[in-house]
């Protein structure tokens, strides 16, 4: 009796393969048979799974997106039942930081995939992820809630204040990639940013 492929765990197989050759070589230089021969199988079985190489990189990302909810949530499963929301937060902004070999694949091809959607039509008609403003509303939602409960200064923008964070852990991220600078530079950096606004705390 031949045995039963499970058809999702071949796309995830395919898609890891692409996260290791892509996080090695840069998105731009991948082609589907680069990551075909990274996952031992033959072109024909990528290109049945995805028809393309952007359903391909889409589903690479998504992936990674998954990988870094689970890296968040184990921070707050760490930080205890009742992380509170600065706590929250920091777990957030810090687990975005590329600062061991996953998280820095993380960084290097959401960054990848933001410039190369810029002139790739093909990529600018996908979604880049479900929810663009997730990250956004979230952290504006645990820093309205930290505002209510007096942990918070009440004079600042909380949506604003999340931009600001969110932008400078983005930014944070790439000079550790590039080696401006390393985590721990980067992380007393955000650090000091919540320590302003958490100043009530």
């Amino acid at each position: 009796m031949p045995k039963r492929v499970d058809h999702e765990e071949r796309r995830t197989q395919i898609a890891e393969a692409l996260v290791r050759v892509a996080g090695r070589r840069g998105l731009h230089a991948v082609g589907m048979r680069d990551v075909a021969a990274e996952a031992g199988v033959s072109l024909r079985l990528v290109q049945y799974y995805f028809h393309t190489k952007e359903k391909l990189l889409l589903h690479g990302l998504q992936l990674l997106t998954d990988r870094f909810t689970a890296r968040v949530g184990a921070r707050l499963a760490a930080a205890g039942t009742d992380p509170g929301p600065r706590a929250t937060i920091e777990a957030l902004l810090l687990s975005s930081l590329p600062t061991d070999e996953e998280s820095r694949t993380f960084h290097l091809l959401y960054t990848s995939y933001a410039v190369l959607s810029v002139t790739d039509e093909a990529l600018a008609a996908q979604p880049f992820i479900d929810n663009p403003d997730a990250a956004e509303n979230a952290l504006t939602g645990l820093l309205r809630q930290a505002q209510e409960a007096g942990l918070a200064d009440p004079g600042t923008d909380a949506r604003t204040e999340a931009v600001g964070l969110l932008a400078m852990a983005a930014g944070m991220g790439t000079s550790i990639l590039v080696g401006q600078r390393g985590p721990e530079s980067a992380t007393e950096v955000l650090r000091h940013h919540l320590d302003r606004i958490f100043r009530t705390a």
